[in-house]
């Protein structure tokens, strides 16, 4: 016969993931206590903390939100310069050594 799958109430969840983030607990010995696999309360502290960081990005205001684009614009822009000039750097390196080689 299956096992029939233990549903959980969110404010069970919530009361176990606080206990997590808020304590100096960890997650095998919260879920210990209250009865549940490690791992199922790992994911939920996991999907907390991913809907938590998506509530942070929304309380972005606007005028914020267009200077963060912007500074990831010109991060990018930074990024691509930066391996341009690496790769500039290697590619001289082995003319330096040429001409080197040639006045020799």
């Amino acid at each position: 016969m299956a096992r029939r799958r233990r549903q959980f109430s969110p404010e069970f969840k919530e009361e176990a993931v606080r206990m997590v983030l808020e304590g100096d607990r960890t997650v095998a010995s919260v879920a210990r206590e209250f009865g549940i696999n490690a791992s199922t309360l790992g994911s939920w502290v996991n999907r907390h903390r991913i809907a938590s960081a998506q509530e942070e990005r929304q309380a972005v205001s606007g005028p914020e939100r267009a200077r963060i684009r912007e500074l990831e614009r010109e991060n990018a822009e930074l990024r691509e310069k930066v391996i341009f000039l690496k790769k500039a750097a290697l590619s001289s390196r082995g003319r330096r050594n040429a001409a080197a080689q040639e006045r020799v």
